[in-house]
């Protein structure tokens, strides 16, 4: 088993801020991880199976995956694996703050609707290694603004990573002539509703469509239940709360439909594994009132 780490702490947290770890083996993953940073691994050999958030999904080699903060997951290989894993905490580079700049948000992360698992085609492969060898040349030989020149890296790896993503994505489209628009129905009403509604009757409901006959179509296009589907759009408000704004946590749960903050809690920590306390405490918040 060979495994090379470049760890890069913030002075100011004494925390990593970022991560490169090369891997041979899957004994990393197979114990779930469910960390206060993003993580984008790159399979380079090898084939397994990927459980994350409530969905397990086949991937081979050359494949892509990424992984918000505090979003559980783990890798079972059949065999041969070897990659690349790349973490940087939000205060190294926060997603939600640069929205505009790399627009990764809701495309590599906290996307409920697709897959966390992207198949690379060999030219696709090219465009991203050399930006992931950039960052482990700086990780290996820091020079001069060092922090300022791995961020640029970064960001142009999101970039590309994303275009590569919506164009996976654009490709992606159902069979039947009926299901895309309900599909997209679906998502309209979960955006609208997830702050009042998480039944996954409710949904059916709107869309004047069967309870069994929506959830169908939600385990096919989604490998998720409607149920699970909600509530991880209802965690991806929430976390976004708990990090950029210094709301009380009562108040988030308020404004998301909970009847109180205890309940909120146990929601959260059921889906992520840590409290809404915890959560802040290891991530940060209130960053868009810096």
């Amino acid at each position: 088993m060979t495994q090379t780490a470049f760890t890069l702490i913030n002075p100011q947290t004494n925390a990593l801020a970022f991560k490169i770890f090369e891997f041979e083996d899957d004994s990393y993953f197979r114990e779930k991880r469910n960390h206060n940073y993003y993580s984008i691994l790159l399979v380079s050999e090898g084939t397994g199976s990927l459980k994350a958030d409530f969905s397990e999904h086949i991937f081979s080699r050359n494949t892509l995956m990424c992984f918000s903060v505090y979003q559980p997951f783990m890798i079972k290989a059949d065999g041969e694996f070897k990659g690349i894993l790349l973490n940087f905490h939000p205060d190294f580079f926060c997603i939600h703050k640069h929205q505009k700049e790399v627009a990764c948000n809701g495309v590599l992360f906290n996307n409920i609707y697709q897959s966390p698992v992207m198949q690379l085609r060999p030219e696709e492969l090219s465009v991203l290694l050399p930006l992931i060898n950039q960052l482990k040349s700086e990780m290996q030989h820091p020079g001069v603004a060092q922090y300022e020149l791995m961020v640029s890296y970064l960001k142009i790896l999101l970039i590309n990573a994303s275009r590569l993503k919506m164009a996976y994505e654009a490709m992606d489209v159902p069979k039947t002539d009926n299901e895309p628009f309900i599909l997209q129905t679906l998502k309209d009403a979960i955006e609208e509703h997830y702050r009042t509604r998480r039944r996954a009757s409710d949904y059916a409901d709107l869309l004047n469509i069967s309870t069994r006959a929506l959830n169908r179509i939600s385990k096919s296009h989604f490998n998720k239940t409607l149920t699970d589907l909600i509530a991880e759009r209802v965690i991806i408000e929430a976390k976004r709360e708990l990090y950029l704004t210094s709301k009380p946590v009562k108040a988030i749960a308020n404004e998301l439909g909970f009847p109180d903050e205890f309940y909120f809690s146990r929601y959260f920590k059921s889906n992520t594994q840590v409290s809404p306390q915890f959560y802040r405490n290891t991530v940060g918040f209130a960053r868009a009132e810096l």
